[in-house]
């Protein structure tokens, strides 16, 4: 995108030029107050009675109010992610934007350490990309238009991420389910397309690992990331995608949940020291370790086969390869939920439910088979 219309604005780090939230650059749309206007200058001091009152208009946002603010021009609402929204009409109008990078930080901030908090924001994240995504507004569409089929796939990138969960979940749960009852999915070591599948994978990975440590990162971060993808894809897109689906056949979904970005002492702590902090009993950890159980028991199943001579390695080379490099992925997992007795630690409620879901998922695969 840097080398199209200009890099994205994702809600902090960003800087405007007032003029750009009042239309396209050949033409302005004239605000409705004339002193919100991006060329009004305040010729008085601040303390004066005028600019008070108007500062005390402008907080409270009754200017909004049956003015053209939030949908011709300004922040542009009508989603959960303003900030996507407003770029991406920003762009189609023809603005564009420069990456800066001081040496010295320009913008700092808060995030959210927990990972259910971390979880609910990107869910929430996923919904608001996904009702631009299928808006009239779509990137596909208008974005096609106004900025050309490259910049649009670039947002089309964006709008549609949470549908990642659909294929992030079949190979979380499908190849495990497979190798537990004996019914093979992919090509063996020696067909022409098992080729295939490994040029996808190593390529794919290879190229992300390149690209993370020239852009600065370590191997470690990058490990990390790719795992959060993972994670993410089988709770907070899977669930955005859910309920997004729920919200448009007309069902009642949950209201907006504020990011909490309060850290104690003990959180902080686990933070600092890499520890992924679970400690709530959240709905979206059920797949999350459902997953991870099903991938263990899955690897270490296909060992016992294969070492007794039940199954042969190039049979099932892929199923294998799938369930011991979630089952990696998984070890803070594995950690949260039977060697931690902190806080952070995966709840037994969550860690029941899961099994019996896991068994119960076993058990309606093996009647499939048979």
């Amino acid at each position: 995108m840097d080398g199209l219309a200009g890099p994205s604005y994702v809600g902090t780090g960003c800087f405007f030029c007032r003029r750009a939230f009042f239309g396209p650059p050949s033409s302005m749309i004239v605000p409705e107050i004339p002193e919100l206007s991006p060329n009004h200058l305040v010729d008085k001091p601040i303390s004066s009675q005028e600019v008070l009152a108007l500062a005390n208009n402008v907080a409270g946002c009754n200017y909004e109010e049956d003015s053209n603010w939030g949908s011709k021009v300004g922040f542009r609402y009508g989603s959960l992610v303003e900030d996507y929204n407003t770029r991406y009409h920003l762009q189609c109008e023809g603005w564009r934007s420069r990456f800066c990078q001081p040496d010295r930080e320009a913008y700092l901030g808060d995030i959210p350490i927990t990972l259910n908090d971390v979880l609910n924001q990107s869910k929430r994240w996923s919904i608001g990309l996904l009702e631009v995504g299928f808006s009239k507004y779509s990137p596909v569409t208008l974005g096609v238009i106004a900025m050309g089929p490259l910049m649009a796939l670039a947002y089309a990138h964006y709008a549609f991420v949470a549908i990642w969960s659909l294929p992030i979940t079949i190979y979380g749960f499908l190849p495990q389910l497979a190798l537990l009852i004996n019914l093979p999915m992919f090509p063996k070591v020696f067909d022409p397309w098992f080729i295939l599948y490994v040029f996808l994978f190593m390529s794919s990975y290879t190229q992300d690992c390149i690209e993370f440590v020239l852009a600065g990162g370590t191997l470690q971060r990058w490990w990390s990331e790719q795992r959060m993808w993972l994670i993410k894809g089988v709770t907070s897109f899977l669930f955005g995608s859910v309920e997004f689906s729920l919200k448009c056949l007309g069902f009642p979904t949950l209201g907006f949940n504020v990011t909490s970005k309060v850290v104690d002492d003990e959180q902080g702590k686990r933070y600092e020291q890499g520890v992924f902090e679970f400690g709530v009993a959240s709905t979206m950890f059920v797949p999350l370790t459902m997953a991870a159980m099903i991938n263990l028991v899955s690897f270490f199943h296909g060992v016992i086969e294969i070492s007794r001579g039940r199954r042969r390695m190039e049979e099932w080379f892929i199923e294998m390869f799938i369930a011991g490099f979630v089952t990696v992925n998984c070890w803070p997992i594995y950690e949260a939920v039977a060697l931690r007795q902190d806080k952070g630690r995966i709840p037994t409620k969550t860690t029941i439910i899961s099994t019996v879901l896991v068994f119960a998922l076993y058990t309606a695969a093996s009647f499939t088979s048979l």
